[in-house]
């Protein structure tokens, strides 16, 4: 595991890389990898990276290159395959100087050129010189485990692990890509190439990247998840091929030089893969929980029952509310963009606590996107249904009134209008936007986003969505399966960015063998009927692990690192917001309609509808903006000695419950 880094330049003045400069870039990531840093430097490509040893201790060091020194490495992630690579490579007269596995992918390189990645079974990102081709080849992963955002300008290539890299190089600006904000506001993330600084992009998973010594530069895929096969087989084939390829997948994730561990939240799928952990290791393994004081939000209890009946050494963490406060902005600052969940936070104490034990743990993610663990893909389903029939029914006028009503009525309560919501009486079934996206994945709708956003970044119908329905359009197979493939494309690839920020953030590797290419393939082929029944998701994994797990757990409803945030905006920590979302700095950059925040708090205190989600949104972008583009340090300062950066406003106190114009339509 490590952070990588390199810069490139070209045109008509080419001068050489600066050391100085790679090392800036460099230095931004030094809790990616505290134990090494490496360069390699000529003439106009540089390459650079910090090193987390996990495997090959001694003689691991990067950047590596073949026998000859016309192949250059940096690399960031494990291939787990990398044994079996390896003495195909010896046979065919490759010679090694390591042990390592990122030395596998540069004779991998020699063998097979640009079609090396389709031999990789891991997470991984990196970056290679060729310089007998005077080319820089990179590449991503299948899933997007592992990150890799670059800059392309007409004098330079700049590539890292982390957006802060590329801003520490001279000349590169921290600007707001002001288009990304009704998808920010929308989905909380950007689902397309596009990051939330402008000019500055991501490589998309399953993609490889060629850039030549003129600047030309080539991005390709070279891997989807395949389409649902049209002919199935019995239930228990499927069920017991995926348990033997989770039990494969499991056991090679464990490849380490340093102790392993697991975060274990007690819930279905992090339990699976400790179940497994354990069954494969002789010793007892570590688990690792988080949980707040709030019993209601908490799932340490379950986290124990797991632990006690795999024999784990257990270790746990409660966060309190000001801790949660005081941290935000670091971890704004490690994430690089605003932050899409309430849980990185916790993610983040989890993997501090981990640290203290291990250097590596496995984790649960990626369960939900593939086997239709989340409550939205059941819900979807019979809404699908119900919805048919009523817009048969009904007529559009009668329909349009309802939806209305479902919004505005002040005689509905708050909690009520939210489970209304989630219905086809509430959602127009002729548009995904609405009866998908709206329903499950939005903050601001498109509709709310009218009220919101200043005149300038209001945009067409559907352009918050624009990247998910173009995923949506492609996926093939029934609906669930199609409903799969856009969360596969796009909302785990936001999952997966956090889950490597807020580990690496405590200079931890986190490893997803849910997330195993061969296994994803397989549960791409699973009907949808054998995934979810009723509203309850993920039944082939649930028959096939009933042998592991005491029956309360697999049977047990999702939670997925619950937040007191909506619980702690009841009380004090609402007035902090309010002052931050409304203090003047933050209403001059023009991107919100003060009077629209200003209702939505009125709203919140009147318990007329729940906004925590809205001001989670709002709060992350306002902090993002402070952090990056004012590059207010007092902020990050404040974080770093736990303080409450949200409330170091140069503003004095407003009276609560400040009128609002009336404005038209909800929000």
């Amino acid at each position: 595991m490590c952070g990588i880094c390199g810069a490139m330049r070209f045109g008509s003045h080419v001068q050489a890389v600066d050391r100085v400069h790679l090392e800036a870039m460099n230095q931004q990531m030094v809790h990616r990898g505290p134990d090494d840093a490496g360069y390699y430097l000529q003439g106009n490509i540089g390459l650079a990276m910090r090193r987390l040893s996990i495997i090959d201790l001694q003689t691991g060091q990067q950047p590596v290159t073949n026998e000859d020194g016309t192949i250059w490495l940096v690399f960031n992630g494990e291939i787990y395959n990398h044994r079996e690579l390896r003495s195909k490579l010896e046979e065919r007269g490759h010679r090694y100087r390591s042990r390592s596995d990122t030395e596998t992918l540069v004779h991998l390189y020699e063998e097979y050129g640009r079609e090396c990645v389709q031999q990789l079974r891991g997470m991984f990102a990196f970056a290679l010189w060729d310089s007998r081709k005077r080319q820089l080849f990179a590449a991503r992963d299948r899933l997007g485990i592992k990150p890799f955002y670059y800059q392309h300008t007409l004098e330079h290539f700049l590539f890292g692990s982390e957006i802060k890299a590329l801003l520490a190089y001279p000349g590169v600006q921290a600007k707001l890509n002001r288009g990304a904000l009704p998808e920010y506001f929308a989905l909380g993330y950007l689902a397309g190439s596009e990051t939330f600084f402008s000019g500055i992009s991501k490589l998309m998973p399953g993609h490889t990247l060629e850039l030549d010594d003129a600047g030309s530069l080539r991005i390709e895929p070279y891997w989807d998840v395949p389409a649902p096969a049209t002919r199935s087989k019995t239930e228990s084939y499927y069920t017991t091929t995926y348990r033997e390829l989770l039990e494969q997948a499991v056991s090679s994730h464990l490849m380490s030089d340093v102790p392993l561990g697991v975060f274990l939240s007690g819930g279905l799928d992090s339990s699976v893969v400790a179940a497994l952990m354990a069954k494969a290791r002789r010793d007892p393994i570590e688990t690792f929980s988080v949980g707040y004081d709030e019993a209601a939000y908490s799932e340490l209890p379950y986290a124990r029952a797991v632990a006690e009946h795999l024999g784990s050494h257990h270790h746990e963490i409660r966060i309190t509310c000001q801790e949660f406060f005081d941290a935000l902005p670091m971890l704004i600052w490690h994430e690089d963009e605003p932050i899409v969940w309430t849980s990185s936070v916790a993610l983040y104490f989890v993997a501090r606590l981990a640290r203290q034990w291990v250097t590596v743990v496995l984790t649960g993610e990626g369960s939900d996107e593939t086997l239709a663990g989340y409550a939205r893909y059941g819900w979807t389903l019979w809404n699908a249904r119900f919805d048919r029939a009523y817009r048969r029914l009904v007529p559009p006028s009668l329909r349009g009134a309802l939806r209305q009503f479902i919004d505005e009525s002040p005689r509905i309560e708050a909690g009520t209008r939210r489970r209304l919501g989630h219905t086809f009486l509430a959602r127009d079934g002729a548009s995904w936007g609405s009866f998908l996206f709206d329903n499950f994945y939005s903050a601001f709708s498109e509709r709310d986003q009218v009220q919101l956003l200043a005149d300038q970044l209001l945009c067409p119908p559907q352009r918050a969505y624009q990247n998910s329905l173009a995923y949506l359009d492609r996926s093939k197979g029934d609906l669930i399966n199609r409903l799969l493939y856009t969360d596969i494309k796009t909302y785990l690839v936001e999952l997966l960015m956090k889950q490597d920020n807020m580990s690496m953030a405590a200079s931890i590797e986190s490893r997803v063998p849910f997330l195993d290419h061969v296994l994803v393939e397989f549960a791409a082929t699973i009907p949808g009927r054998f995934k979810t029944q009723r509203l309850e998701g993920k039944r082939v994994l649930r028959r096939a692990v009933r042998d592991l797990l005491p029956e309360s757990i697999v049977r047990r409803s999702k939670m997925g690192f619950p937040t007191p945030w909506t619980g702690w905006l009841a009380g004090p920590q609402l007035d902090v917001v309010e002052d931050l979302l409304l203090e003047p700095r933050t209403l001059e950059r023009g991107l919100v309609r003060g009077e629209a925040i200003s209702k939505l708090l009125w709203e919140h205190r009147a318990h007329a509808n729940d906004h925590s989600e809205r001001f989670w949104r709002l709060v992350n972008l306002e902090l993002w903006h402070r952090i990056f583009v004012d590059r207010d340090s007092d902020v990050l300062q404040a974080s770093r000695r736990g303080v409450n950066a949200l409330s170091l406003s140069d503003q004095p106190s407003k009276p609560r419950n400040p009128p609002y114009r009336e404005s038209t339509g909800p929000l």
